[in-house]
């Protein structure tokens, strides 16, 4: 999917930063700004870990 960012990997703080930037309006993007507003804090603390935790592997082609 092209035109969705790849968030494997990326640090929970700033997965938090931005999903809470989006749910308060800080952070604008049209499909973003409506999933963030339904997300708890909890549910925020979550998903920031589980991508988080995922191992990026990088493959170079031969």
């Amino acid at each position: 999917m092209p035109d969705v960012p790849n968030l494997a990997g990326e640090g929970a703080i700033y997965i938090t930063k931005q999903l809470k930037a989006f749910r308060s309006g800080e952070r604008t993007h049209q499909q973003m700004s409506i999933i963030a507003q339904g997300l708890s804090d909890e549910d925020i603390a979550n998903l920031a870990a589980y991508y988080a935790a995922i191992k990026v592997t990088v493959e170079i082609p031969e």
